[in-house]
């Protein structure tokens, strides 16, 4: 087994991880995390096919580190989301 399939078997793992907790669970910050844990399998799956060959192509790898910038920007919007959505309800319950 070479590392990049290793990898790749990895990445899928995770991917299904996360889409099990995408799908199960109901606590929704949980579910940011299930969804963070599926972008992590899908960055594993596309560096380890980025790095297969005679001499590795940059251009994935680029993309990735955009993808983990974009991700992390995404996360930091639904989490504040989350919270501003549990302040409304609050609110509501209190008045």
């Amino acid at each position: 087994m070479t590392q990049a399939l290793a990898y790749s078997v990895f990445g899928i793992i995770l991917f299904g991880i996360g889409l099990f907790g995408v799908l199960a669970i109901a606590h929704v910050v949980k579910k940011i995390l299930a969804i963070n844990i599926c972008g992590v399998g899908v960055f594993m799956v596309f560096i380890a096919n980025a790095s297969s060959g005679a001499s590795p192509d940059f251009v994935p790898h680029a993309m990735v580190l955009t993808g983990i910038v974009v991700a992390v920007a995404g996360t930091a919007l639904a989490l504040s989301l989350v919270c501003r959505i549990n302040a409304l309800e609050k609110q509501e319950d209190d008045a």
